[in-house]
């Protein structure tokens, strides 16, 4: 459903382009699928951000899935600007405020609880096909999903999901990272939306056909897509050794690259607050935020073609 969402939203010059997508082996969690995939945004950035970055804009976006826990880190020619999303699902309704360990919390990290039936989307991607207050499953019966639904269904998971942003620019970061945070919390609304609305489209589908759609979607949103010559010198990182453990596995792409002299940090000046005093947090090179989002799913039943 992933490779179904990209492929909807590509077009020309725009969207996501895989680079690889292939299994790979964890010592600590075992087997899972690498992908790498190239997100080219600049027309979906606004205009204060086209400012600042080259006509032909992307970012690499690495990802290690070994369901019900996966890692995902995105990096872009910037050295100072990263994202890193660490997901787990549970078989419960949002209430494990623990899940991801004993990392600090409280006043650095914002909890956001996502409904994927009320909570309102962009008017320009709404469809009432995707409208999970009408809809129901053929095929598996699951649905309408009333008011009060999180409550009342059986089964149901959730999907955890720790969302690390760092833009480490003066004068742009809080707005860079607020704008970052929020764009992340439209895309994994509107995805799982997804996901639930085309269930009878996989619900069928065994591992290898999984596989078979992906490679098919990937290569239509390829060509869709088109290519470019490369314009942003990006180093590569290597795979995971398999002899370190998952965790440890999780991206901090370095960059070769420096960033434009133009972004640079001033080095006499004094950083001054880019946020006003309720927004201000402990780490100023780090925002984090949780998002739980509930769905008509349990973890353990069937394995979640990603």
């Amino acid at each position: 459903m992933i490779s179904k969402h990209s492929h909807e939203q590509s077009e020309r010059g725009e969207g996501v382009e895989v680079v690889q997508n292939e299994p790979y082996e964890d010592p600590e969690h075992g087997s899972g699928q690498f992908t790498e995939k190239r997100i080219y945004l600049n027309n979906k950035l606004p205009s204060w951000a086209r400012a600042v970055v080259p006509k032909i804009f992307y970012v690499t976006e690495k990802a290690w899935n070994y369901y019900p826990y996966t890692i995902t880190g995105n990096c872009s020619f910037l050295p100072k600007f990263s994202i890193h999303i660490e997901t787990k699902y549970e078989d419960n309704k949002g209430s494990n405020n623990n899940i991801f360990g004993s990392e600090p919390r409280d006043e650095e990290t914002e909890v956001c609880f996502v409904d994927i039936a009320y909570d309102e989307i962009p008017e320009r991607h709404y469809k009432e096909s995707e409208d999970l207050r009408y809809f129901k499953s053929k095929k598996t019966n699951r649905g309408v999903l009333q008011e009060g639904w999180i409550d009342s269904q059986d089964p149901i998971m959730c999907s955890y999901k720790l969302v690390t942003v760092k833009f480490e620019v003066w004068g742009l970061q809080t707005r860079v990272e607020q704008f970052v945070h929020k764009v992340i919390r439209d895309i994994l609304l509107l995805g799982h939306r997804q996901a639930f609305a085309w269930v009878d489209e996989w619900i069928d589908m065994t591992m290898d056909e999984v596989r078979e759609y992906e490679r098919a979607t990937q290569e239509a949103t390829n060509l869709k897509i088109g290519t470019f010559p490369p314009t942003i010198s990006i180093s590569e990182t290597p795979l995971p050794s398999s002899t370190r453990s998952g965790p440890n596995s999780a991206p901090s792409t370095p960059l070769s690259t420096e960033a434009p002299e133009f972004l640079s940090v001033p080095k006499e000046r004094p950083r001054k607050k880019s946020a006003p005093e309720t927004l201000t947090l402990p780490d100023p090179g780090r925002r984090d935020s949780i998002f739980k989002l509930p769905s008509f799913f349990s973890w353990n039943s069937s394995p979640q073609p990603e």
